[in-house]
């Protein structure tokens, strides 16, 4: 992932981000979640701006010391992960990847984000099961801050949604 001289490129330190998942979903890596805004490379140094998708999130510690083993084990002597707030990370930052592996997972991904979320957006939320949008939610508060619980009555299953941000 290097280059052929051996310098250390934003190109391969973006590809080998790609291994570094998200610890609340692990088919998901960080980059497909968008949550990498930024990566500088100076020489062997290399500034990768991580934007959390909350700002409590449990996992940010996690990740945060797994992209700094990943480069470093591309050759970078010093990471520097920087926490970006602005602009704040939204789900329209996601991949198509990252929406896939969602519905994989039985957690429907979020739809488009408006400028001013309302509240008819955790409506007719998309099963990721069987596809019907009869569905229904039951719970704002998921297992983890950015999910919320749902039920499909089509094909009785409770599933998990991403919130829209």
């Amino acid at each position: 992932m290097v280059s052929e001289g051996g310098a250390l490129t934003r190109e391969a330190v973006l590809a080998a981000l790609e291994a570094v998942k998200d610890p609340e979903i692990p088919t998901v890596s960080v980059v497909d979640l968008g949550l990498i805004y930024d990566v500088r490379v100076k020489g062997d140094e290399v500034e990768v701006d991580f934007a959390p998708t909350f700002v409590g999130c449990p996992a940010l510690h996690v990740m945060e010391q797994e992209i700094v083993a990943c480069i470093r084990a591309l050759g970078a002597r010093s990471v520097r992960v920087q926490r970006v707030y602005r602009p704040p990370w939204t789900t329209d930052r996601m991949s198509e990847r990252a929406r896939q592996a969602l519905r994989e997972l039985g957690i429907a991904p979020p739809r488009p984000v408006p400028a001013e979320i309302p509240l008819t957006a955790f409506e007719e939320v998309p099963c990721p099961f069987c596809g019907s949008t009869d569905t229904r939610m039951e719970n704002l508060f998921g297992p983890t801050l950015c999910r919320a619980l749902f039920y499909c009555h089509t094909c009785r299953q409770p599933f998990e949604a991403f919130k829209p941000l």
